[in-house]
């Protein structure tokens, strides 16, 4: 026989007390104001907001390479060579891609062969696999935690960072934010969001053999950091 009897009176109140508590809830209610007291002390002057990037980074085993922008091309040719990348992919259209060909021009034996990321991912998983390393433009750093902020875009792919056995970041030191929260509000995440933004800590690392620290198991082995000092031509 159908089971008729239904829900138990306690079900139905419970039900019909939380139905009615949600419409009388204004916007003005449910939108309680939060207190930022505490994330909003962390305020660091730009030389320690660098410092704290820079020493936080490499406690997790990214390398980190401080240069200005003048310097940058005599640090990218040292990290070439050091780590013995002949072929690095980087993104077709993107500011690195410009800036890495002009160095190219100039000393074409010290620059690996850029390999542009132009196709989807399914015509590109072979190149994405056997490439050397692969290179991004960091969208800001976070003081408060040593982390970097990726944020994918058509020119690149967030694969570009994913991927590749060695990760080559760029980052601009006028750019790093004291917090994650200010990080969002000075950006205007709201405004926007990609379908992903990547928080980077450091090569990827896991604890789950036998709780043991590896590195490199799901992503890059190794993450290196070009911190460009650009602080003097932004004060």
């Amino acid at each position: 026989m159908p089971d008729t009897a239904g829900p138990s009176p306690y079900e139905v109140l419970t039900r019909s007390n939380i139905l009615n508590r949600l419409k009388r809830r204004t916007v003005r209610e449910a939108l309680e104001p939060l207190d930022y007291e505490v994330i909003d002390s962390k305020q660091w002057v730009p030389k320690e907001r660098v410092r704290r990037v820079r020493e936080l980074m490499e406690t997790v085993q990214t390398e980190v390479v401080e240069c200005t922008e003048r310097g940058f091309g005599r640090a990218f040719r040292g990290v070439i060579a050091d780590k013995g990348i002949h072929r690095l992919l980087v993104g077709s259209g993107s500011d690195l891609e410009s800036k890495l060909g002009a160095l190219k021009k100039r000393t074409p034996q010290t620059i690996p062969e850029l390999v542009p990321y132009a196709e989807p991912v399914e015509q590109t998983k072979d190149v994405l696999f056997e490439i050397d390393a692969g290179i991004t433009l960091v969208r800001s750093g976070i003081a408060e935690t040593g982390t970097l902020v990726v944020w994918p875009t058509p020119q690149e792919p967030r694969l570009l960072s994913l991927v590749p056995p060695i990760h080559l970041a760029v980052l601009y030191t006028s750019t790093i934010h004291n917090t994650f929260l200010e990080a969002m509000t000075r950006e205007g995440w709201s405004k926007g969001m990609p379908s992903n933004a990547l928080l980077i800590s450091g090569p990827s690392k896991t604890a789950d053999i036998e709780q043991t620290l590896v590195y490199g198991i799901h992503g890059p082995k190794q993450l290196v950091l070009f911190l460009i000092d650009d602080l003097r031509a932004t004060t």
